[in-house]
């Protein structure tokens, strides 16, 4: 599987990242993408099996990443990675056609039972 982790934060790719890894999900490639407008860069490129993005992000958030995503007709498993979530953010987001929104901080555990319940 490849995946795309895009976050503003190198720190935070990093964690997600090893966090993903120690998970025990079978991942071919990563590549990372600072925000929006750089992982819209990558992805036709890459052609990621999986989006990990944070919510906040400078240029173009998460959520705008999501919905340009989606009204290209792009619908591959997109989920965010955030530190912040309230209900109207995670209805938002699985209404513009996110399949997850996980809360920062995250255990391999959790992140490997959402991401395999959805590529598996």
């Amino acid at each position: 599987m490849r995946v795309l982790v895009v976050d503003d934060s190198k720190a935070m790719r990093m964690i997600v990242i090893r966090t993903l890894r120690q998970s025990g999900v079978e991942i071919d490639e990563v590549r990372e993408a600072v925000d929006g407008a750089d992982a819209l860069a990558v992805i036709p490129e890459f052609d990621p099996h999986l989006i990990l993005c944070d919510w906040n992000m400078p240029n173009m958030s998460g959520i705008e990443l999501l919905e340009a995503l989606r009204a290209s007709g792009d619908t591959r498993t997109f989920g965010f990675v955030t530190s912040e979530s309230n209900p109207a953010m995670r209805e938002k987001g699985l209404a513009a056609g996110a399949s997850f929104l996980l809360t920062k901080p995250f255990d391999g555990e959790r992140f490997a039972e959402v991401v395999n319940s959805l590529v598996s």
